[in-house]
């Protein structure tokens, strides 16, 4: 008997209905679930639990919503080693292995019947007169980026310039994160089992401003030169945006922490990259 952990988005699995429908063939199969909805609190009272409480000691957590939630969801039990798989209750679902019309599949995950994926993920690390002041790990990207306006940004790798630029911002991703923000900004799209970081400036007026697909040991410092008061921010994974001040330093660099998935579905990577890439 494995232990279950069910962990929809209300506002994408509405009413629960695939989350219980789950949850009556896993229990049917023998299993223990315990349902821990992301983005809303648990009263004391429920027979729900909190995810992080839920997911210590679990065997399979397995998520109903969108890239987002597997995203919120992941960031909250990056330490427990628990897989992770996810049913795609979003619009393209890059990171989910289950469609809904697939729902069955989730008995044959239970029985461990699954491709085991590792993640790379990036650690983030704010500094600010020569003290880290935020720390963070991203399993998509980080983003320095304006507010409205162009601002200049320095990127290096291990203290040598990659580039200098004016834009509205730049991304490093991971490999997972390449089908995301950073693929919208014309990046690469890159194998999501692959270990590299990929840098990608967002609208650049610069013709030599490209991507960068690095070593995952090199260690990238973005910098923003000062200028007229304008606005940066530091936003990790789509999490609340922290500004930056002048001077101040973000660090970026393979983080030890690691995301493994689920994967159930048997079509490729590049197969099922371009048929969502290419729905409406």
């Amino acid at each position: 008997m494995k232990r279950i952990v069910l962990a929809p988005n209300p506002y994408r699995d509405r009413g629960l209905a695939l989350t219980n429908a789950a949850k009556a063939m896993l229990e049917a199969d023998g299993h223990s679930t315990v349902i821990s909805p992301a983005f809303v609190d648990v009263p004391a009272d429920s027979p729900m639990q909190p995810l992080v409480r839920a997911a210590r000691g679990a065997d399979l957590i397995i998520t109903f919503g969108g890239d987002g939630t597997m995203l919120h969801v992941a960031r909250q039990v990056l330490t427990l080693g628990v897989p992770m798989l996810g049913v795609n209750v979003g619009t393209k679902g890059f990171m989910a292995s289950i469609e809904p019309e697939e729902l069955e599949l989730v008995r044959r995950a239970a029985a461990g019947e699954y491709r085991p994926s590792e993640r790379m993920m990036l650690s983030i690390a704010l500094l600010r007169e020569g003290g880290v002041i935020l720390t963070d790990h991203a399993l998509n990207e980080a983003v320095v980026k304006s507010d409205v306006n162009c601002v200049d940004l320095s990127v290096s790798s291990d203290g040598l310039d990659i580039a200098r630029f004016s834009g509205d911002g730049v991304i490093c991703a991971t490999p997972t994160g390449s089908t995301a923000y950073s693929m919208s900004a014309g990046g690469p799209i890159v194998e999501p089992e692959a270990q590299n970081i990929v840098v990608t400036p967002i609208c650049a007026h610069s013709m030599s401003a490209r991507s960068f697909v690095l070593s995952p040991e090199r260690r990238v410092t973005i910098t923003h030169r000062h200028r007229d008061n304008r606005r940066v921010f530091l936003s990790v994974d789509g999490s609340a945006a922290v500004e930056l001040l002048p001077d101040d330093e973000v660090l970026v660099r393979r983080s030890s922490n690691r995301l493994l998935l689920a994967e159930m579905g048997g079509e490729s990577f590049y197969n099922a990259a371009l048929g969502k890439l290419a729905a409406p």
